[in-house]
C-alpha cells in the first residue's frame, strides 16, 4: 500500500498551495509611498514607526509598545530593562524557539530550564516553585503555538516570589487568556514579525507594557542609549540602534487590519481539525479549555502516537504528511538544554557561573515531544477552507492505512 503514498510516487492527498503572506494593493502602495517620500528610515522613532506602536498597543489593550528589530531583541530590552544582573536566573521552557533562552545568556543571566505540560505543550505551573531559588529574578512563558499559557498561576507564583513576567508571545498575535490579549497580562509582552509570524513585516518585533519605567528604559535601550528630551549625542543606557524602519511599520500597520479575521478563522479551524482527529486513534491534538478565549494557531500541533501506526517512525510519518500536500513538519528534533550551544557552553563572553551545567538537564516532556510525538501543521494551512481540513485528516488517515497493511 505504501506505492499509494506520494512520497513514494503516488498522488498527493492536498494539491492546494497555501500562500503565504497574505496582502493586497494597498499594502503595495503603503510601502510605495514611503519609498516615494524618502523617508526611510526612524532616528527619532516617530512617524509611521510610533503610529504603528500606538495602533498595536491600543490592540493589546496596553499602554505603551516599543518595536525593534526582530522578537528576539524584543525579549532581551523587556529582560534588560527589568533589572536583572550578572548570575541572576531565569525560568524558561525547554520547548521553544532557541532564542527564548540565548537572550537570558546575552543579559548575563542563567537559563533555568522547566518541563512543558504534556498536554498543551507549554510551560508547567506545577513545576516553577520547585526551580525557584534565591536568584530566581523572571519566568518567560512562551504561549507555544499561540495557546494560552495558564497566566493565572504563572502570576500567582511570581507575585508570591517577586519575580517579572516577560510574555513571549511570538507566536500569539492576537490570542487571548481569558479575555485578555496576550502579552498585556505579564509586566512585558514580547512579538515577533519575522516572515513566519501571523503578523508579518519580514522582520521585526515589538514589546508592550503598562509598566512607564519599563518603557522608558526599553526605548532607551533599542535608541543607542537616548532618552526623551536629551541631546542626539546624549547615551544614558548601554543601548544599540534597534529601530524598525518606516517600511515595517507601513507594512504592519496594513497587515494588522486583518489580523482579526485571520486569527478567527485560524481559532475555527483548529476546533474543526481537533473534532475530525477525534475518530484517529494514535493522533491526539493538543487540548484546548485552559483559559484561552482565542487560540492563534500559530502551529496546529497533535501528538502522534506510532504504536498506532505499526511502529512508524515519527520522523518518517512527518515526511509522508508533508509529501501529501500538508504544510506540516516534525517540529523541535531536541529540547534547547541539548543543543551543542548549551551542552558544550560555548557562552564566550556571558558570565554565566561555572557550576551550570545543562548536560544533567531532563525534562521527559520536552524531550518526548522532540523524539517522538509533535507534529505541526504551519499557520498559513490553517487559514484555509473546512474541506482542506478534512483534506488534511484524509491524508493522516492514508498513511494509517498504508502502515497497517
Amino acid at each position: 500500500m505504501k506505492k499509494n503514498l506520494a512520497l513514494y510516487g503516488g498522488k498527493k492527498t492536498v494539491e492546494k498551495n497555501f500562500v503565504w503572506p497574505v496582502f493586497n494593493e494597498r499594502d503595495v502602495d503603503a510601502v510605495t509611498q514611503v519609498a516615494q517620500s524618502g523617508q526611510w528610515g526612524n532616528p527619532d522613532c516617530r512617524g509611521l514607526v510610533e503610529k504603528f506602536e500606538k495602533e498595536f498597543a491600543g490592540y493589546c489593550d496596553s499602554k505603551y509598545a516599543i518595536s525593534c528589530v526582530n522578537g528576539s531583541v524584543a525579549l532581551r530590552l523587556a529582560l534588560i530593562a527589568s533589572g536583572v544582573k550578572p548570575g541572576d536566573e531565569v525560568i524558561v521552557p525547554p520547548y521553544t524557539f532557541i532564542a527564548t533562552a540565548t537572550i537570558v545568556i546575552e543579559a548575563n543571566c542563567v537559563p533555568v530550564f522547566v518541563d512543558i505540560e504534556p498536554d498543551t505543550y507549554n510551560l508547567d505551573p506545577s513545576k516553577i516553585e520547585a526551580a525557584v531559588t534565591d536568584r530566581t529574578r523572571a519566568i518567560i512563558p512562551v504561549h507555544f503555538a499561540g495557546q494560552a499559557c495558564d497566566m493565572d498561576q504563572i502570576m500567582a507564583i511570581a507575585n508570591k516570589h517577586n519575580l517579572v513576567v516577560i510574555e513571549d508571545a511570538a507566536h500569539a498575535h492576537g490570542g487571548e487568556y481569558k479575555g485578555k490579549k496576550l502579552g498585556s497580562i505579564g509586566h512585558a509582552g514580547c512579538f515577533s514579525f519575522q516572515s513566519s509570524k501571523n503578523l508579518n513585516a519580514g522582520e521585526g518585533g515589538l514589546v508592550v507594557t503598562n509598566d512607564e519605567t519599563l518603557y522608558n528604559i526599553m526605548n532607551s535601550l533599542r535608541n543607542v542609549g537616548r532618552v526623551k528630551d536629551g541631546q542626539w549625542y546624549e547615551h544614558h543606557y548601554i543601548g544599540c540602534n534597534y529601530r524598525i524602519t518606516q517600511f515595517q511599520a507601513a507594512l504592519l500597520s496594513q497587515q494588522l487590519t486583518r489580523l482579526d479575521e485571520q486569527t478567527k478563522l485560524r481559532d475555527q479551524n483548529g476546533k474543526y481539525l481537533n473534532k475530525l482527529l477525534e475518530s484517529v486513534e494514535g493522533i491526539s491534538p493538543l487540548t484546548r479549555g485552559h483559559g484561552e478565549t482565542m487560540h492563534t494557531y500559530h502551529l496546529y500541533i497533535f501528538r502522534y502516537d506510532k504504536t498506532k501506526f505499526n511502529g512508524l517512525p515519527k520522523k518518517e510519518f512527518s515526511e509522508m504528511l508533508a509529501a501529501e500536500g500538508v504544510p506540516s513538519f516534525m517540529g523541535y528534533p531536541r529540547p534547547i538544554y541539548e543543543q551543542p550551544l548549551f551542552q558544550k557552553k560555548n557562552f564566550m563572553c556571558y558570565a554565566i557561573p561555572e557550576n551550570v551545567d545543562y548536560t544533567k538537564v531532563h525534562c521527559p516532556v520536552a524531550e518526548r515531544a522532540c523524539y517522538e510525538e509533535a507534529i505541526w501543521i504551519l499557520q498559513h494551512a490553517m487559514l484555509g477552507t473546512k474541506e482542506d481540513m478534512n483534506q488534511f485528516v484524509e491524508a493522516i488517515k492514508k498513511i494509517k492505512q498504508a502502515a497497517l497493511s
